[in-house]
């Protein structure tokens, strides 16, 4: 039952993406950026109920009292796909620091230029945090948006040894606005690289803001602390659960 659940959503959900791209976010290029946003948002919200009905995944968002108004950084665990279009839902108006190589897919890239995601060249370093830099001040200081990072830079199988980068503490003190650390299980339920989905809840935790002025060794520390303490909470009630319902929590995790 399981891989037959696992089979169904994934020839869902992609045959949903391409349809919305092709039928709804097209078009969506054409109007004002605030619609396509929206759009983007609606089909967060189609694939987070797909998850539900046919995969048996449902989502819990604890700490949304947390989130502050106006511009801020949100620093996320990285587990899995599902917190990359979850988190655009939970925020007024989102920029993702993400791979130049995605700019370059057709429709998806234009939607993703059209909502001024940032991108970044991996292969550049010093060149492109600079760059990152100067466009994530642009976006956070003159429009206000909420600057979503990934600290460790690409996914993470649960409970793997943290491995942090220094851009996050970076962009903390160039932006000097608060930075929302971000917990997560996902990757318990829709696990890297691998096909099955597991029912259960996917727990996304806010946590209260770190504000501005702490200097970035320790801000580094503080953010990894908070983010691991709360992730491992989340992993254990993951793995609990799971355990509950006759699946291994560890196969393939």
């Amino acid at each position: 039952m399981l891989i037959l659940r696992s089979l169904a959503f994934n020839v869902l959900f992609y045959a949903n993406l391409i349809l919305w791209l092709i039928f709804v976010v097209l078009p969506a290029l054409l109007l004002p950026q605030a619609v396509l946003r929206n759009v983007a948002a609606a089909w967060s919200h189609s694939s987070l109920w797909l998850m539900r009905v046919v995969a048996g995944t449902r989502y819990e968002i604890i700490g949304r009292e947390n989130i502050p108004e106006g511009g801020l950084m949100v620093a996320a665990k990285h587990q899995s796909f599902w917190e990359t279009f979850t988190l655009f839902t939970l925020f007024p108006d989102p920029v993702f620091i993400l791979k130049r190589e995605l700019m370059r897919i057709p429709v998806f890239g234009w939607c993703l230029a059209k909502l001024r995601m940032i991108p970044v060249d991996r292969g550049a370093r010093a060149r492109a945090l600079k760059d990152v830099t100067r466009l994530a001040k642009i976006e956070l200081g003159q429009k206000g948006r909420q600057l979503l990072i990934f600290p460790e830079g690409t996914r993470r199988p649960p409970g793997a040894p943290p491995a942090y980068k220094f851009g996050v503490a970076h962009l903390y003190a160039e932006m000097g606005v608060p930075c929302l650390p971000v917990a997560v299980n996902s990757g318990l339920y829709w696990p890297r690289r691998q096909f099955l989905r597991r029912p259960g809840t996917i727990r996304l935790e806010i946590l209260p803001p770190i504000m501005p002025g702490l200097d970035k060794t320790s801000f580094q520390h503080e953010l990894q602390e908070r983010i691991e303490t709360a992730s491992d909470r989340l992993l254990a009630q993951g793995r609990a659960e799971l355990a509950a319902r006759g699946l291994d929590p560890l196969a393939n995790s």
